[in-house]
């Protein structure tokens, strides 16, 4: 008998693990259903949004806890650091909103220094406004409109800049002297120029919509769209707002705003044609210089040919940065494109070095390198080369009053095309 037991031990061990293994096995089977179960409860999409911030952001530079510094460069006051967008990660519509708030500060910084720095100051636009109508300005120097030598005019492109700038993103970026007009002014002011600076971006009102409540649709209103179509642009426009507000539990709602349209001011262009009627035309220079950066270059071709023969008897010369005109687009007249090819040079975004000709694609004026492949910076870096070329063209104006021969005009448009072309 004992002998028997002992040989079925091992049986019994081997049936004992075996049961206990399956015990084991429907335990932690019973677990994973268990955890399916408990998943299968939970909006996993829900759980990965984040809440999103209310769009509340400081209202000064300090609030910021940001500042210039003597290099005219933008950094973080307790650390030194540059600007940093993505300022919380994952939440790109809130540090959008973030930098647009901390770019309208700038625009106000930039205004103080032309105004503190500059010593220029506000004309209104229209002139003759009213005082329940939206206005624009531009800034002028004090001796803009009675300076009898020199006025230049600076147009910056189109966008979120406004008086005063180029870029916001080398404002913010890089530094004050890329980005900002003021180098310019300062030199022209040192030269003896007066100043014009333009702000054709300013054309509306912002003003928040009054809260109203949406009409009920009209049950017997018949409608043109069939049935399929207007489902499946509901469903489109539905799919939209659910991919804008996916990433957020709580997206926050965006101020609804209408514009109200600045008289004669409404676009760039309408804004050039407005000032050079109203302030440029009117102004004691003999000799008028422009320099616009690529949408205001599309603005002053308007305005030639709005005001061809005005602009032919006033300006000296143009210096166009990376410009956005397009004289076949625009249809500007052959005496026009003659012009622009005599006193007009486009500095263009190019890996080739500063001042080297370029190929010119259309018949308006000639293209040159402004040393750089990056169209923010087309002005910047031109600077010293369009002053340069200002000079000139004066220079060979005034050669030409003083040679007084009847062959004066061709003279002076060889003699300044000469002149830029040893740069």
């Amino acid at each position: 008998m004992l002998s028997y037991l002992c040989a079925a031990t091992p049986a019994l061990y081997i049936l004992w693990i075996a049961m206990a293994a399956q015990a084991a096995g429907q335990e932690d089977r019973e677990k994973t259903t268990a955890l399916k179960d408990l998943l299968s409860r939970i909006d996993l999409d829900e759980l990965m949004k984040k809440d999103e911030p209310p769009f509340t952001f400081p209202k000064t530079l300090e609030e910021f806890e940001y500042a210039f510094n003597e290099h005219g460069q933008l950094r973080h006051t307790k650390t030194g650091e540059p600007f940093v967008f993505n300022a919380r990660e994952d939440l790109h519509r809130w540090n959008q909103k973030r930098y647009e708030a901390l770019g309208e500060i700038i625009t106000q910084y930039v205004y103080e220094l032309l105004e503190k720095k500059c010593n220029m100051t506000k004309a209104f636009l229209p002139v003759d406004s009213t005082e329940d109508e939206p206005t624009s300005f531009i800034y002028l120097s004090p001796d803009a409109l009675s300076n009898p030598s020199k006025l230049l005019v600076l147009i910056q492109g189109s966008g979120v800049v406004r008086a005063g700038q180029w870029a916001r993103r080398l404002i913010i970026n890089q530094d004050l002297d890329s980005g900002t007009q003021i180098p310019f002014i300062n030199r022209a002011m040192e030269d003896g120029y007066g100043v014009m600076v333009l702000n054709p971006n300013e054309n509306y009102l912002e003003v928040e919509k009054p809260a109203k409540s949406s009409p009920l649709p009209s049950p017997t209103e018949p409608s043109d769209e069939p049935a399929e179509k207007r489902e499946r642009k509901d469903d489109k426009e539905g799919k939209k707002k659910r991919e804008f507000y996916e990433k957020y539990r709580n997206p926050q709602k965006e101020t609804e705003t209408e514009r109200i349209p600045i008289r004669e001011n409404g676009s760039s262009e309408e804004h050039v044609l407005y000032v050079w009627d109203h302030f440029v035309s009117k102004a004691a220079a003999k000799n008028v210089f422009i320099m616009a950066h690529s949408y205001g270059g599309l603005s002053f071709v308007e305005l030639m040919n709005q005001r061809e023969m005005q602009v032919k008897n006033r300006v000296c010369a143009v210096a166009l940065t990376d410009s956005a005109h397009n004289i076949w687009l625009q249809e500007t007249s052959k005496g026009t494109q003659d012009w622009m090819q005599q006193h007009c040079y486009n500095w263009v975004s190019s890996a080739e070095p500063l001042d080297t000709p370029l190929e010119s694609m259309l018949p308006d004026c000639p293209r040159v390198s402004a040393g750089t492949e990056r169209h923010e910076l087309t002005s910047w870096m031109s600077f010293m080369s369009i002053f340069r070329f200002f000079s000139e063209a004066l220079e060979a104006k005034e050669d030409e009053a003083a040679e007084e021969t009847p062959n004066t005009v061709t003279t002076r448009s060889s003699s300044l095309k000469n002149r830029h072309q040893d740069l």
